[in-house]
């Protein structure tokens, strides 16, 4: 019986004794998880003597504050180390730029040193330069950038421009170029005329009140009358005309009608004795498709047309006045060069002239025969001249050699007997 109770009590103190430890467990994760306001433990360190508590940024729980070492690091963290940036090397820039108020000196930054090509000056061009007048619609526009450039540093071209982006022979009640292009030239007084049209031309046209579709039979006599007309009006000023082709584009059915219109512009021009500038073959490839990359007119290959297929980029525009370049060169002659200069009256030298001679001082030389054998040494045998006398040094020192009597006096070497050149007759007799 005693020992039932022994059990019972033992039992009964157990489950006390779990119950009891559990509630501590409990309690202690509570403490950890919950912050403890540091304000209220610095006064009672403050009664209890242990100096001042250090208020934190954030509030810590009880487990930061058991764990937390001296320098206020936790255990289970490691401070991070600092990381050691490499700065490069820059180097400052002075760059000067100047304005119409003053100067203004701007600090540049960067890694590398480098060196800027300064652009070359611009020439001026002479009084008498020769001027070539650029007309037509965009693309010729883009055309005429080249040629400003190519003739940029040459004193005797200037480069005029008149150009109508939308124009072209179709629309003649928008501009009409037969009709404005006499005015431009009586005012520029160009020495040639570099036309570029067609571009625009694809599309429908009014004939005697009707409206003809592109390259249908009234269609193309009405046309191919605009383009003589304009090329009889430019020649009616007395002045060359240069037609430039159209160039090829992406579109099969657009490149088509360009091609027929190149006949018409080529047909023109030479029936009013001008030139007609093909550039297709520059922006094809070999077997004639259109191509928006190829080589510019150093031979690098290069982008030239614009990812629309129409437009052209800026070595395109010089490559399409490379063609017409080479054409104006040949009618300009040296003009073209950028190395003809002209001589101004304050670059020409004081040129002083001999005084004048009377009768009496001027030296006569009478005339001479051209039949006479003294001339040219005529009335001397051959052979003659070995004899002559042949003076012997009297110091052996300045006596000449064999070679200096050939080479200066003319004389032979003398003859050897038995030998081949020997032709003394009287040895041999």
């Amino acid at each position: 019986m005693g020992a039932r109770v022994l059990i019972y009590v033992f039992k009964t103190d157990w489950f006390s004794w779990i119950r009891a430890t559990k509630l501590a467990l409990v309690l202690t994760v509570i403490g950890a998880l919950v912050p403890i306001d540091q304000s209220a433990l610095s006064g009672a360190g403050q009664l209890i003597g242990s100096g001042t508590v250090l208020a934190q940024d954030k509030p810590q729980n009880l487990l930061q504050l058991l764990f937390k070492r001296k320098d206020g690091t936790p255990r289970n963290k490691v401070a991070p180390k600092k990381k050691t940036v490499r700065k490069k090397a820059t180097t400052i820039k002075r760059v000067t730029r100047k304005k119409s108020s003053g100067t203004k000196t701007v600090r540049k930054r960067s890694s590398q040193s480098t060196t800027l090509a300064a652009a070359p000056e611009r020439v001026e061009k002479a009084e008498n330069a020769r001027r070539i007048l650029v007309a037509g619609d965009f693309i010729a526009d883009g055309m005429s950038q080249g040629l400003i450039e190519a003739y940029d540093q040459v004193p005797h071209v200037v480069v005029d421009v008149r150009t109508n982006g939308s124009s072209g022979l179709v629309r003649d009640d928008f501009y009409n170029w037969p009709e404005k292009i006499v005015p431009i030239i009586e005012e520029l007084k160009p020495t040639l005329v570099v036309a570029m049209l067609g571009s625009n031309d694809r599309q429908a046209m009014r004939v005697n009140g009707r409206t003809e579709q592109v390259r249908s039979e009234a269609w193309e006599t009405e046309y191919i009358r605009r383009v003589e007309a304009f090329a009889k009006a430019v020649r009616s000023t007395n002045t060359q005309l240069i037609w430039v082709g159209s160039p090829p584009f992406r579109f099969r059915s657009m490149s088509a009608d360009i091609l027929a219109f190149n006949e018409y512009y080529k047909a023109a021009a030479e029936s009013t004795d001008g030139y007609f500038v093909d550039i297709w073959d520059g922006f094809v490839d070999e077997e004639g498709n259109f191509v928006s990359t190829g080589s510019d007119i150093n031979g690098q290959p290069v982008r030239l047309r614009s990812s629309d297929g129409i437009n052209f980029t800026a070595a395109g525009k010089r490559k399409l006045a490379f063609y017409v370049e080479r054409q104006l060169k040949q009618l300009l002659g040296d003009a073209a060069s950028p190395l003809l200069t002209s001589l101004a009256n304050e670059n020409a030298p004081l040129l002083q002239l001999p005084p004048l001679q009377t009768e009496a001082e001027l030296e006569s030389t009478n005339p001479m025969s051209i039949e006479d054998p003294e001339l040219d040494g005529g009335n001397i045998l051959l052979g003659d001249i070995t004899q002559q006398a042949r003076t012997q040094a009297s110091n052996p020192l300045q006596s000449k050699s064999v070679r200096q009597r050939l080479v200066e006096e003319g004389l032979p070497p003398p003859s050897q007997p038995d030998r081949a050149d020997n032709f003394n007759w009287q040895d041999t007799l």
